[in-house]
């Protein structure tokens, strides 16, 4: 199991906490809900019967974990909602998180902002399909949903982004001409 669970670690370790990063966007949170997931692996890793990958099986335990943590949460809808600065927070790590990239490039920096307006399952699609590259049949098995649903929640949430950045450039008076958001 050792073994096991080192070769799981090495492999997804880094997108796992990306994912969960993305999700409740704190850095420490995000490292204990790593350290959460992993413990439920461990209990359940005996469990596991392979209809899925084992990045599947992971990312379904760690969206489930992701979900419990904002169920404790008081007021955990209006902390989804809430604006995330970028400036405040103190992510040091040898290579950079795609946040970092990201503020570097205003279009994508608003993007990840207007993701803020989606909902938990239109981000969680948004989070798995283009961040962490999964096609749709992986972020499908990762949600427990049908391949229809995944392109559906996608659709909406890609449509949501594009209003919601077009209105953000025209805001701060910039061309929203440029904004393409791909499917």
């Amino acid at each position: 199991m050792n073994t096991v669970f080192q070769e799981l670690y090495e492999k997804y370790h880094h997108d796992l906490f990306q994912f969960l990063f993305y999700m409740v966007r704190n850095r420490e949170q995000a490292e204990d809900l790593v350290q959460e997931v992993y413990i439920k692996v461990l209990k359940s890793y005996d469990r596991f019967e392979g209809k899925s990958s084992e990045k599947t099986w992971l990312f379904s335990i760690a969206r489930h974990v992701a979900i419990d943590h904002f169920r404790k949460q008081k007021g955990w809808k209006q902390r989804l909602l809430e604006t995330f600065d970028w400036s405040t927070q103190q992510v040091k790590d040898d290579s950079p998180l795609p946040e970092e990239v990201a503020m570097q490039n205003d279009e994508i920096k608003m993007m990840y902002q207007c993701l803020n307006y989606c909902s938990v399952d239109q981000r969680t699609v948004i989070i798995l399909r283009y961040i962490q590259s999964m096609s749709i049949a992986e972020t499908a098995g990762a949600l427990g949903w049908t391949e229809s649903k995944v392109k559906t929640t996608q659709h909406r949430a890609l449509k949501l982004l594009k209003v919601h950045m077009e209105q953000l450039m025209e805001k701060e008076g910039m061309d929203s001409e440029k904004i393409r958001v791909e499917r």
